[in-house]
């Protein structure tokens, strides 16, 4: 994915962490291997390579975009 991610709306479809599988929020920091989601008001933070996303109606596996953003973008 080619764009930037703070302020998209994300959806976890699968994860290692099974509480975090089904919640959605809003991007709001992005680092090379954890992005930050507000959800409900409270920023949880979700390790990219452990995660399935779904980015405007997209199915996104973490480990495509665990790299910085400003080099993900780049490529």
């Amino acid at each position: 994915m080619k764009t930037e991610l703070i302020g998209k709306k994300i959806k976890i479809i699968e994860s290692n962490n099974k509480n975090s599988i089904g919640k959605a929020g809003i991007v709001v920091d992005e680092t090379k291997n954890m992005l930050s989601v507000e959800i409900d008001g409270k920023e949880i933070k979700v390790i990219k390579d452990q995660c399935v996303f779904e980015i405007e109606g997209k199915k996104i596996s973490g480990k495509d975009i665990a790299k910085k953003p400003e080099e993900r973008i780049k490529k």
